[in-house]
């Protein structure tokens, strides 16, 4: 486990530089830190000729008063097996995803804070600086995992679960 993971929960990255721009935020600049994610998501094959590079601005949770502005460097590669379906393809790790806005842990954050604390979509939408449609998705995903959870095994039925009396 990197310094990166432990300090900014960020698997598979690693800082290369800090800036601080003249609004006072810091802006930290992410490489791939994890060799898997040069493997090609179609085939699984190593790539091992470079292609070019991608900057990305993945937003995350606020970080401090001041805020932290993600740039993730990462590597396009060319795909070297000849049957893939893919020709090219960007280094992609879990958080975040290669084609995400936002990492997962913003995105799960979300949909636990209207699930749990009871706002409306808007104000979590607000809070978060996101989009009411991705709130309501993030939200979505945190209520099916409610719902699909195995319920609790009953061990002792008491008065309250059962009818007394003769039905009306």
């Amino acid at each position: 486990m990197n310094d990166t993971t432990v300090l900014l929960g960020l698997d598979g990255v690693s800082v290369a530089r800090v800036e601080r721009p003249a609004d006072g935020t810091r802006r930290v600049h992410l490489v791939t830190a994890d060799e898997r994610a040069w493997a090609c998501p179609a085939c699984g094959v190593f790539a091992t000729r470079g292609k070019g590079s991608a900057t990305t601005r993945p937003r995350d949770l606020p970080y401090g008063e001041s805020g932290l502005e993600f740039r993730r460097h990462k590597r396009r590669w060319w795909c070297r097996e000849p049957g893939c379906p893919r020709r090219s393809f960007t280094e992609q790790i879990p958080q975040p995803p290669a084609d995400a806005q936002i990492t997962m842990r913003q995105r799960g954050a979300a949909g636990r804070r209207i699930r749990d604390a009871a706002p409306t979509v808007i104000q979590a939408a607000r809070d978060l600086h996101l989009s009411w449609q991705t709130v309501k998705d993030a939200f979505r995903a945190s209520a099916r995992e409610v719902i699909e959870a195995p319920l609790p095994e009953v061990r002792v039925l008491g008065i309250d679960e059962t009818r007394r009396g003769r039905p009306r």
